[in-house]
This record gives C-alpha cells, structure tokens and sequence, in this order.
C-alpha cells in the first residue's frame, strides 16, 4: 500500500493519544522501544498487553485489551499478527468512539479489518511505522535511516 507523505503527516500530527496493542515490557522489542518514542514525541501512549496489566510503563499503567483505554484515544497502533487484527479493530471500534486511526505495523496487514475500519470512517495505515514515518516525515532520520546521535566517521 502507498500512502502519501501529506496523508501520513496529517493523521500524525491530528493524534493526540495511541493504544499500543501487543506492546512489550523488555526494552528491546520494537513495540516498547516504537511506543517509548511516542510518548516522548509527546503523544499519550496506552500500553495494551493482558500478560502485564497493571503493571506502569512510560507513565500509563498497562491496560488489559483496547477496551480498558480511554473514550479519547484516537489511534491504535497493532503490534499482533495479523490473524489477530480483526477482533482488535472490532473492540476498537465498539469502545472508542473518537477512534480516527488503525495503524498496523510493519509485517501486519489484513484487508477485511481495513474495510470495516474504513466503513466506518476510520483512517487505515497497514504495514508501516509510526515511529519511522515521523522520523521520516520531520526530518529526524539520517543518511543511513537510523539517527544514533553518535558521530562515528573519521577524517
């Protein structure tokens, strides 16, 4: 799927609070490190993983399912495969009434949850990168695609 840069930049710069379903307490994993830089780009982040509810994570205590995030959340971030994704968007989409985005992670697509989310108003971004595309899209990447902070070329 193609999306255009205005397209991405509009629905990134329009959300306010994101539900990371399937994030990951250990430090390494892509869904802790993608949710612990939204919450440092200062978008309220909603930890969902029933293996660790209750527990605290960037602040947010750790919901068991997307139905235990606020009414306000207007995006959901997937981090499931994608045989999981439709009961995710269904919940979602029952629970959330300000719900304006499902965005699935890289490797994640599923054409019949994208129908119904977008049947019923809400933006679909499948197979890519929160994180990534705002990087991308203001100006935080590199040559390399990556911005370590760290100068490691000699003269």
């Amino acid at each position: 799927m193609t999306y255009s840069d205005d397209f991405l930049k509009s629905v990134l710069s329009r959300t306010r609070e994101i539900a990371v379903i399937g994030v990951s307490m250990n430090p390494v994993r892509p869904s802790y490190y993608v949710a612990r830089y939204l919450s440092l780009k200062g978008y309220t982040v909603y930890p969902v993983n029933p293996g660790h509810a209750g527990k605290m994570l960037f602040g947010q205590e750790v919901r068991a399912s997307v139905a235990d995030c606020p009414a306000s959340t207007d995006m959901i971030d997937i981090f499931r495969r994608p045989e999981h994704v439709p009961p995710i968007v269904d919940a979602a989409l029952e629970a959330l009434p300000k719900l304006r985005t499902v965005w699935m992670q890289i490797g994640v697509e599923h054409a019949e949850a994208a129908a119904k989310a977008e049947a019923h108003g809400v933006d679909v971004i499948q197979n890519r990168c929160p994180k990534i595309e705002y990087q991308r899209l203001y100006g935080e990447l590199r040559m390399g695609g990556f911005n370590t902070g760290v100068i490691s070329s000699k003269l």
